[in-house]
């Protein structure tokens, strides 16, 4: 899989550009602020519907415009697709597929797949748990973009179950009303969340080798990294789920163990207005040795585990049926020592198409030779 043309206009700091790609090494290389991350957020936001540096559309429009568009070439085996997004901050985006409007935009989702690693992703280790948790949903949708929906049908629940619980703890005294529509929406997030917690579980269980294999391959003279699930369920959590070689979770019977929680804790939830057991409140723990990374990690050690987490998503998407997915490197050479730059080239090296932003050439290591552009104020160039 490889993008074969980008088109941008009035997206981030670009009013227009036009920027054939090949497969292989592709480097931009320019001065910081000139827009070689905007080009490679353009790419991503096609794969994902998300940005991997804002949380929401608005910063996505050049200032002073109504919408921005990404129109990628898309080359997977024999077949070309043409995906246009139309991104309209505070209004519904617009998607298209060789021309022909879809239904939702996240109907594009699966067409285009990515790994990008960037100097952000020391959130990963270092951030809160919403980081982790959005890193398992982005790479749950790229290998399964139905989950997509599911995802959402769980947010809008979780929304309107939190609402009902604050405004019935504010009133004293029983409520049948609340208490009967509360059970409605006790099934509902049970339904959706157990969809959500086995397929994230899974997702684990299947990442959890590959992440361990690429930091030991970084950094081997650390401690053993491995990675693992933490439910809000605690003990309710079927044994074995979520683990390599473990049971494959069930989400039929992971929604009978939710159903069952939230009845458990829902005086504390009147209490305190807010669902207290979901996959909203479950983390994604990060472990060397026997310590957690957050906090015990050294720059060093973070910066491995975060790339390892990039390496095993990689290997894991690419082993999977739809197509090798684009390999993204945002400025993250200059960020790493002498072993880790070698073992992300090594990586780079073998995927179908690798996109690299450097702000000088001699940050990008000699093995990623191929086409070079020179990224100045609103221009791109072929080198």
């Amino acid at each position: 899989m490889y993008v074969r043309h980008l088109q941008v206009t009035d997206f981030r700091s670009w009013e227009h550009v036009d920027l054939p790609l090949e497969p292989g090494p592709t480097v931009l290389v320019g001065q910081n602020g000139r827009g070689k991350t905007n080009l490679l957020e353009a790419i991503g936001y096609i794969a994902t519907l998300s940005s991997h540096r804002v949380a929401t559309d608005a910063p996505l429009v050049r200032h002073g415009c109504e919408r921005a568009l990404v129109r990628a070439a898309v080359v997977n085996e024999d077949r070309e697709l043409t995906v246009e997004l139309e991104i309209a901050a505070g209004r519904a985006n617009r998607a298209r597929v060789n021309r022909g409007a879809v239904g939702r935009p996240r109907d594009i989702l699966g067409v285009l797949r990515t790994v990008l690693f960037s100097p952000e992703d020391l959130a990963l280790v270092r951030g809160d748990p919403s980081e982790r948790r959005k890193f398992l949903d982005e790479l749950l949708v790229q290998r399964a973009p139905r989950y997509a929906g599911v995802r959402s049908d769980y947010d809008k629940v979780l929304k309107q179950r939190n609402a009902l619980l604050k405004s019935a703890g504010k009133k004293r005294g029983d409520d049948p009303y609340a208490a009967s529509t509360l059970d409605v929406w006790d099934d509902h997030l049970a339904t959706a969340g157990g969809q959500l917690l086995a397929a994230r579980l899974n997702l684990v269980a299947d990442l959890a080798p590959h992440t361990a294999r690429a930091y030991a391959d970084v950094a081997p003279d650390s401690r053993p990294a491995h990675i693992a699930y933490r439910s809000s369920l605690g003990e309710a959590l079927p044994e074995g789920y979520g683990v390599p070689d473990g049971d494959r979770a069930d989400a039929e019977r992971l929604a009978e163990v939710l159903r069952t929680a939230l009845g458990e804790s829902r005086t504390a939830e009147l209490e305190r207005g807010v669902s207290l057991v979901g996959p909203h409140r479950d983390e994604l723990d990060l472990v060397l040795g026997e310590a957690p990374a957050k906090g015990y990690a050294s720059h060093g050690e973070s910066w491995s585990f975060a790339l390892a987490l990039r390496l095993g998503s990689y290997e894991l998407l690419r082993g999977d049926a739809g197509g090798e997915p684009v390999l993204m490197l945002d400025d993250v050479f200059a960020e790493l020592d002498k072993r880790r730059r070698a073992r992300l080239a090594e990586v780079a090296v073998g995927a179908e198409q690798v996109l690299v932003t450097a702000a000088v050439d001699e940050d990008v290591p000699a093995e990623l030779t191929g086409v070079r552009y020179a990224v100045a104020e609103g221009e791109v160039t072929r080198g």
